[in-house]
């Protein structure tokens, strides 16, 4: 097994363990949540993102009625100033947990950007758009495990 490989691992099991004290973390606040606004779209590129799919399961070989869906984790870096390009998630729940660094999003349904720093685990799910940047000075490194419908599998995001 690589070393990238074994990172990945580490870094899941890691989020499986670390259960709601860390999903709480980076959250928006209850007072700043807001009903999602379609319109106010950021990045539509992505830049300095580096996305590695590190693996992939059919779902469909094994439950028919996912048939159209794969699962897949996939090991990102965010150089620092890169962004994840504007992206929704109605249709593709995930969990991303960072691994190393500090990232801002900036969610269609908060008032106020959400910084995520390790160890964090963000869900994406539901009437969700946002797109990330890394403000900070330094790489950030994140796992992203989600549930693409499989004519939808594209490496980057």
């Amino acid at each position: 097994m690589s070393k990238l490989a074994i990172k990945a691992l580490v870094a899941t099991v890691a989020a499986i363990g670390l259960g709601a004290a860390a999903a709480q973390a980076g959250e928006c606040p209850a007072d700043k949540v807001i009903a999602a606004s379609m319109t106010a779209a950021g990045h539509t590129a992505n830049k300095g993102v580096t996305d590695t799919v590190l693996a992939t399961n059919n779902l469909g070989d094994y439950f028919p009625e996912l048939a159209s869906r794969v699962q897949r984790i996939r090991y990102l870096t965010i150089e620092a100033g890169g962004a994840v390009a504007w992206h929704a998630h109605e249709d593709r729940p995930a969990l991303i947990y960072v691994v190393e660094g500090s990232i801002t999003e900036y969610r269609s349904t908060c008032a106020m950007p959400i910084e995520h720093k390790t160890g964090d685990v963000a869900a994406e799910i539901g009437h969700l758009e946002h797109w990330w940047k890394n403000n900070s000075g330094k790489p950030v490194v994140l796992i992203s495990t989600d549930m693409p419908r499989v004519a939808e599998t594209p490496k980057v995001m």
